[in-house]
């Protein structure tokens, strides 16, 4: 059984299991870690409320074949202590189910520069608050490993 308002509509229409644990070697606090389909590309992706937009990481980042002119602006981010340029664009962010029904949603995602793949190094993409997560609902169950996740509305 999947998540449900008390008028009985669905909260979640789909879950899948999460990972938990740090995203580099060198750091202590572990994360949330999310199996996603980034325009075609499936990957994992951290959990950062904190964080704006998806962020690809430079490994998904060139499988993806963007153009900058149908970009939506170039943008500097600080990401973990290093300010990074790349293009934000609109892209196809699928969340897997395991249960229940894929979650399609249009992200606002940042795509950094081919130069960065270095300092970027084995980082993980991100799923940041704005212009991603804000565009869905979800939950997590700590006891199962479960995100719950289902549209803001049911058109």
């Amino acid at each position: 059984m999947l998540l449900y308002f008390s008028d009985d509509e669905p909260f979640a229409t789909g879950a899948q299991l999460y990972s938990y644990h740090p995203i580099t070697d060198r750091d202590l606090s572990p994360r949330l870690m999310l199996r996603v389909d980034i325009k075609g590309v499936l990957t994992s992706a951290a959990v950062d409320t904190g964080a704006p937009y998806l962020i690809c990481a430079p490994a998904v980042a060139r499988y993806l074949t963007l153009d900058p002119a149908m970009s939506l602006g170039r943008v500097r981010l600080l990401i973990r202590s290093v300010l990074i340029s790349g293009w934000l664009h609109h892209l196809r962010l699928i969340f897997p189910a395991v249960r229940g029904n894929d979650l399609l949603l249009d992200a606002t995602a940042f795509v950094p520069d081919a130069g960065y793949a270095e300092v970027w190094g084995t980082l993980p993409s991100f799923l940041g608050m704005q212009g991603c997560l804000d565009r869905l609902r979800f939950a997590v169950d700590p006891v199962t490993d479960t995100f719950y996740f289902g549209p803001l509305s049911w058109e």
